[in-house]
């Protein structure tokens, strides 16, 4: 079962000091929809992990748009990435797992609804980095 939300390690390494979006590597994997990736997922694995033509166990490094930013109107405080591409691309993935790429730890599970197709190339599209709609947002 595939959930999108935060992952519990995330938040526990967030309150420790342990997560760095201004310094840190964050990479994107994404994975069929035999994954189990939810709340309690706690590191990147490359079980049920995409194969195919363009695309690498362990996925694509994230750049950030938007470095971490606090918007005092709505108490909250975000960071986006710039959209990803893998191309060539000749796969099937039904989710995504954000990770922190120096420790493996999960921040967050992407949930594409349905099985998504790429036969030329396959891009992710992250929303609007803002306060309402950034991909990771802490309130």
């Amino acid at each position: 079962m595939i959930t999108q939300t935060s992952c519990t390690v995330f938040q526990q390494n967030l309150l420790n000091g342990n997560e760095n979006f201004t310094t840190g590597t964050y990479k994107i994997a994404l994975y069929t929809g035999l994954a189990n990736l939810n709340q309690s997922t706690t590191a990147y694995s490359s079980t049920n992990e995409v194969v195919g033509t363009g695309y690498t166990a362990g996925g694509q490094v994230l750049t950030i748009s938007t470095p971490p930013t606090q918007n005092s109107q709505y108490n909250v405080t975000y960071v986006s990435f710039n959209n990803v591409t893998w191309s060539p691309a000749s796969f099937t993935a039904n989710s995504a797992l954000i990770y922190n790429a120096t420790t493996n730890a999960a921040v967050c599970v992407l949930n594409f609804g349905s099985d998504k197709v790429a036969t030329n190339s396959f891009t992710i599209t992250f929303p609007v980095d803002d306060a309402s709609t950034a991909v990771i947002r802490i309130a």
